[in-house]
Formats: structure tokens, sequence, C-alpha cells
């Protein structure tokens, strides 16, 4: 340990913009992650007290496996990761590591690479096979139905399966994963990872039913005939509006309607989807991930042109006063796909919109264009948006400032403007559960996750509202402990309990 005198920090390197462009693969390199990543973890302090602690909601052992694996004991090290973490290898890919925001030596140097680490833990885990199903040793004759297959349900369905309960998956899609499966890209995470954990899942007793519209189709009241206990993990799936002229038009679609089809096609269903970026020029309204997402996916599709606009300013890259350590601050990130954006401006492969309608800098720099507000589409006489004007956001109101409106010419729009809870949240699932909801959309529930009638549960996005991953798996673990405990005549667990659902999560 303390080997970050010497060492500097090395991020996890990525395969060039030119190759991985041009393929739906992974985006980092493959096989070089190993060979770097004992010297990376020998940079951790151990810290008398691990703030990167209180950066997990799931509390993993972080300077316990940082250790293990400077050592070059990775087999303890997998031991240690998955004694908090049922998925490390989703968590590894997808978060934004809060964790390492709160590291120590952070403070005044470049932390230590904790995601990294913990991917290479996963990776290396399932390579040796020291990942296998842990079958019950007993069951407890109580039954546990799981509606919503994504992290949080996963989660629960794993630590109360291998508690003794017999649990049923129940997910409206035709795959198991939720947006693991259809939202996320697969350059982001291969989905050879979601379906080996599946494989685990069923191989330890869980049962997984697809196609099965609960709250829908299915009315959710037999659920709680056919189980002793309901968990309600649906995530937040009803995706926020943009109330501008011109969004009826043809060509503005939601976010998670591009990506969905994008996987899709990766997964065989299409041959070509519906919505394609392929030769048209494309805006993506929303500055977070899921606008990310669709950057690197229209990048992968051929778009003549890509621009996204971010109505918030542009960050810097130092933390603010406001956000001191160990807060996770809101800082200037450059991500996999707005470097591909960024590069192939550079190299004029791909052209931020029209420069006549940007700002010089944003197009000759980036294809991100920040504090921009959408003012209304225009289309053509087919009912064909054509063009989108916009404006610059006044600061604090991020309303249009009057004289900065400009327009720039596209034939595909993507709203990534995040979401607000569940879909239909008064209807169908929470009517016949009867779940409330809270005043920004999602299922209200207790310190114990209960909420409805007797027995109803509600855990992830769904009563959290959109969140990281690392927040749904910790509440799907959480929420089997009080499940457990429910069904249990002591009212007891020994399940672990990382989180209560009144914690929130570090500002992003």
């Amino acid at each position: 340990m303390w080997d970050f005198l010497r060492t500097p920090r090395q991020e996890w390197p990525l395969r060039p913009v030119p190759e991985r462009v041009r393929d739906w693969r992974e985006v980092h390199a493959p096989g070089r992650l190993l060979p770097i990543v004992e010297d990376q973890a020998s940079r951790c302090m151990d810290c008398g007290i691990p703030f990167c602690h209180s950066g997990c909601p799931l509390g993993n052992l972080i300077p316990e496996w940082n250790g293990l694996v400077a050592r070059s004991d990775w087999e303890q090290a997998a031991e240690r990761l998955h004694a908090t973490n049922n998925f490390p290898e989703f968590t590894g890919f997808l978060c934004p590591a809060p964790c390492e925001s709160g590291c120590v030596l952070g403070i005044d140097d470049l932390p230590v690479t904790i995601k990294a680490v913990e991917a290479a833990i996963a990776s290396r885990a399932w390579a040796e096979g020291w990942v296998r199903p842990q079958a019950p040793e007993r069951h407890s004759g109580r039954s546990v139905g799981v509606v919503g297959s994504g992290p949080a349900g996963l989660a629960c369905a794993q630590q109360l399966t291998r508690a003794g309960h017999t649990v049923v998956v129940y997910e409206r899609d035709d795959r198991v994963g939720g947006l693991l499966r259809y939202g996320i890209p697969e350059f982001k995470m291969d989905k050879d990872l979601l379906d080996r954990r599946v494989g685990q899942l069923t191989a330890e007793g869980t049962v997984f039913r697809t196609g099965v519209d609960i709250g829908g189709a299915v009315d959710a009241r037999t659920l709680l005939r056919r189980h002793d206990a309901v968990v309600v993990s649906v995530g937040a799936t009803a995706a926020r509006e943009l109330p501008v002229s011109g969004r009826e038009l043809a060509g503005v679609h939601q976010a998670m309607e591009y990506l969905t089809q994008a996987n899709r096609v990766q997964e065989g269903d299409y041959e070509r989807p519906p919505i394609s970026a392929e030769g048209h020029h494309v805006v993506i309204i929303g500055g977070g991930d899921t606008g990310a997402d669709c950057l690197g996916t229209a990048l992968r599709q051929g778009a003549a042109s890509v621009v996204q606009l971010d109505i918030k300013p542009q960050p810097g890259v130092d933390r603010t006063v406001d956000e001191p350590w160990p807060v996770h601050a809101r800082v200037h990130r450059v991500g996999p796909a707005h470097q591909e954006g960024r590069e192939l401006v550079r190299d004029g492969a791909v052209l931020a919109g029209d420069s006549s309608g940007l700002p010089a800098q944003d197009a000759l720099r980036d294809v991100r264009v920040f504090s921009a507000a959408t003012v209304r589409f225009q289309g053509d006489a087919s009912g064909r948006v054509r063009s989108l004007s916009l404006a610059d956001a006044e600061a604090g109101t991020r309303r249009p400032l009057s004289g900065t409106e400009r327009v720039i010419p596209v034939d595909l729009v993507l709203l990534a403007l995040g979401f607000s809870g569940p879909e239909n949240p008064a209807h169908g699932l929470g009517e016949q559960l009867g779940l409330r909801t809270t005043a920004a959309g999602a299922f209200a529930r207790d310190e114990d996750y209960a909420g409805g009638r007797p027995g109803v549960f509600v855990a992830g996005d769904a009563g959290r509202g959109q969140s990281l991953v690392v927040w749904a798996v910790a509440e799907g673990r959480a929420v089997a402990a009080c499940v457990d405990a429910y069904l249990s005549p002591t009212g007891t667990s020994t399940l672990p309990r990382p989180v209560a659902p009144g914690d929130r999560p570090l500002a992003l």
C-alpha cells in the first residue's frame, strides 16, 4: 500500500475511437485492465476513516479488496467484493463512481481507480470460476413475487432465493434485465454479463416469467393471492416531456424508444431499427447519461451530424465551494461517447450541426452545447421535423434569453430529459396494490420499504425516483432483508440491509 507516492493514476485504456465507432463491442481495450490494476489498487491509502464507503450506497469494503488485489490475492478480493455487491460487473461498468469522489487521496491528488479495480475483480472471478450458484440449504415454504427484472429486482430476487424463499420474477418485456437489457447500449455493457448473472440466479432457483404485464394484462391482485409478499421494482420509466411547439412532428422521439430499438438490433430482433440516425442530422436534448448513450449510438449508426444540448451551464473542471470533498461534485466530465464525438468533430468526420447556428468554439471543440434552451421545432409540409430553434439559457431560471435565438437543421430529435417515476402510477399496478404516489411521482413507501396493501414492498427507482444502478442494487438488497423479516416467524432477518429509503444519493 501507499504506492500513491510513486505510482500515478492510470485510467482503464479505451480502444481507439476510429475502431470502436465501427462496431458495438465494449469500448474498453480487452485484456488491458488486469496488467495495470494491481499497481492501481496499491495506491489505496487504507485510510483510518475510508470516506469511499460513505460515497458507496452498498457500503463496499473498498480498502479491503484494494489491499487484497495489491497483494495478488484475487480470490479473497472477489469474496469481499461479492459480500456487499451481487453484481459488481454492472456497477463496475455503469456506476459513475461516487466512491472515487470520496477517496481521501483525491483531496490533493488523483483518487484511486476504484471503479476499474472493481470491474477487474469481477472479471477475474468469472474467468477463474469463483462465481458459482449459491442454492439455499433449506426452503422456507414462503414465496415472493418480484415485479420487474432490473438491477433492484434481480438483487432482491437473488437475496431472497438464497434465504430459502421461492421467488418468481415477473417481467413485461420478452427478456430479463429491464433497462440493463434495453436501455444500456451494448458498447457500454456487454449483455453477456447480464445473461450469465441471470443464468446464476436461475441455477440458484429463482424463476423468471417474461412477457407478463403485471398491472396491465394481469391484475396485480392475483400476485397477492399467489405469493406471501410482493416486491414492486418496475423502475422509473415515465419519460419527461418537452412541451414546446412542434413536439408532435415526425422525427421527434423519446430517447428510450430509440435506444431500445438499437439494443433489439443487437439481440437479433431487427436487421435495421425503425428509428435510426443513419444519414440524419441528429439533435439530442438532455445532458445526462441517457443523452450520452444516444450520442454513442448515433455515431455508430452513421449520423450525418450530431449535437447534444444541455440546458445547464458547463461546469468547471474543479469543485465549487458549495460542493466540497467528499461530495460527488458536478464537474466537467468527458465520457467515452463524448470523446468519440469530440475526436470525430476534430477530424471532420461528423460536424456538430450547422456551425452557423452554434457558437464556433462548440462546433469545433465538442458535440455538446451548454446553456442551450430549446425554443421550438419547425417541420416541412409532410409534418417532419426539419429545424430546431434554440437560445442561450438564462442562468438560474433556464429561460431562453431574448436576442440569442438561432436555428440549426435537424431531422431526428431525441429527448433525453430523464424520468419522473413509474409509468401511469395512479392506475393499473399502483391502484391494484393500493400504492400511493409521492409529489415527485414515485411510489410511496415507509422506512421498511412497505407501501400499499399488507405484504407489498417497493424498491429501486420505482420508489426512489430516477437514480444510479448502484442505488438500485443496494435497495434490492435492503428490501430483501425487510421482506425476509416480514416472512420470518421472529420478525428478524440475517440478510444485510445497506440503505434505508429515506437516504438520498450524493449530489450528481
